[in-house]
């Protein structure tokens, strides 16, 4: 990866991309800690095969900071061996802070920041750190996150739509209250390739899986489903209007199935009615 000169007052400047990228990671993987008398410090702790990625960081930090490796037993395995980067400066910890990364829990408070950053390096970040990326059991590309923050998964749909088209409903899973979003196939592809471009700072295990995504093929046969009809008011109008559901379904352009969903919705008050 790349050699860093960064600069006191442009430290964490998120329109750097390489800056805009640490700060997703860190939100999604980093933690405030804070003490008495303004001491506290800021820590991330990886896979020490990631171990690299630190040290970019440390790069990245015009303040000192430190990394030491550790092996010691966790929730998922007997011996983890793992690698923490620490940085102490209560200049760099305030600045981290006023971006939006919360002191103590911070999973379904954190949010895109305010002002303006580079949106592409900032998500790859969350997604470096939150997110997975390669291919189903099926053979099939895939693209996903998981969130507790309601901001972050809105934030990546949004995104998403823009690249891709294909629009996402944010729900919370039933199990433990978190967003699984999911993106398969062409969108997994070109979120990938999006986000995943020549040079840039990322995990290279995860830099590397986007590389392969763009290798898919669909194979001959398999049918593409249809984008989802943005229903406007007029189309609303239409569908109530119409005499039967294929007379609406004709001027609309559309199978009557689609149309049929609607107007049942519209009638039962799933969906706010046109002016």
């Amino acid at each position: 990866m790349a050699d860093y000169e960064p600069i006191g007052d442009r430290f964490m400047d998120l329109t750097v991309p390489e800056y805009a990228y640490m700060f997703g990671f860190l939100q999604a993987d980093g933690h405030l800690h804070q003490d008495t008398r303004q001491r506290g410090r800021l820590s991330v702790e990886i896979n020490a095969r990631d171990v690299e990625l630190l040290r970019e960081f440390q790069k990245l930090t015009p303040y000192y900071s430190s990394i030491v490796e550790r092996t010691r037993a966790t929730n998922f395995a007997k011996s983890a061996h793992s690698a923490v980067w620490n940085l102490w400066a209560l200049e760099a910890r305030t600045k981290i802070n006023e971006l939006g990364l919360p002191y103590g829990r911070k999973s379904k408070s954190i949010a895109p920041p305010t002002g303006e950053f580079s949106k592409r390096d900032y998500l790859r970040g969350v997604i470096d750190a939150d997110g997975s990326l390669g291919y189903t059991s099926q053979g099939l590309p895939f693209f996903s996150l998981t969130t507790a923050s309601t901001a972050i998964g809105a934030g990546l749909c949004s995104y998403a739509q823009q690249i891709t088209g294909s629009e996402r409903t944010l729900k919370r899973n039933t199990r433990d209250a978190v967003y699984n979003i999911l993106y398969t196939k062409e969108n997994a592809q070109a979120l990938a390739a999006q986000l995943y471009y020549p040079g840039c700072l990322a995990l290279e295990r995860k830099r590397d899986a986007a590389q392969l995504l763009s290798s898919w093929i669909r194979p001959v046969g398999m049918e593409r489903r249809p984008p989802r009809i943005q229903w406007t008011r007029e189309m609303d109008r239409i569908l109530l209007s119409a005499p039967t559901i294929a007379a609406a379904a004709a001027e609309l352009g559309y199978s009557q199935s689609p149309c049929q969903t609607r107007r049942w919705k519209l009638l039962h008050g799933l969906v706010p009615l046109p002016a």
